[in-house]
Order: C-alpha cells, then sequence, then structure tokens
C-alpha cells in the first residue's frame, strides 16, 4: 500500500512535480520543466512494447527545448537523443536540462 504522504508531497495543484519540477504528459509526449524556464526536456514515446501485459514506452525521443516561442519548431530544439526505456531516457533528460540552465 502507498504512502498518502508521499502522493501528497508529490502533487502540486494539477500537475505532478518531480525534483521541484511539474511533469505533464499528454498522450504520446512527456514535458518537465517551467516554461518560464529558458529550456525544458521534452521526451516523445516513439514505440512501446508489452510487458506482464501491460504496454510500456520502449523508444524515446529526448529533446532540450526552448521555451522561446518566437523561434520555429526546429530552432528550439537544442539537443536530442534517442534512448531505450522511459527510465534511461527521463535520466539523462535531467542530466541536460540541469547543465542548460545550470
Amino acid at each position: 500500500m502507498e504512502d498518502k504522504t508521499i502522493l501528497d508531497s508529490t502533487v502540486d495543484g494539477k500537475y505532478l512535480m518531480y525534483k521541484g519540477r511539474p511533469l505533464v504528459r499528454g498522450e504520446n509526449i512527456i514535458c518537465y520543466g517551467f516554461m518560464e524556464d529558458p529550456y525544458i526536456l521534452q521526451m516523445t514515446i516513439m514505440t512501446t512494447k508489452e510487458v506482464g501485459g501491460k504496454e510500456v514506452p520502449d523508444k524515446i525521443l529526448i529533446q532540450i527545448v526552448k521555451t522561446d516561442a518566437t523561434l520555429s519548431a526546429r530552432e528550439r530544439i537544442v539537443k536530442q537523443d534517442m534512448k531505450s526505456g522511459l527510465y534511461e531516457a527521463f535520466d539523462l533528460g535531467i542530466i541536460w536540462l540541469e547543465r542548460y540552465l545550470g
């Protein structure tokens, strides 16, 4: 059984917070970070696979994206790579984001 105090501390308003930043999923895109910051992490689920009867993300496109809306979509992408598995993609993406925001 999950500890309710842990759940309460990770949910802030309508967004799940992880390490002090919002984590939002819409369809196959996961965004991590504040839109007020100069960069965010965007992860796109390219493929899924079945594990234990459940669909889980497999190939993930990770991108560090500038939040400047005046730039074209192509100009906003700063860095990208493809990883296998959500854990590996998110772990690397957080490191990249921290470096760009550092």
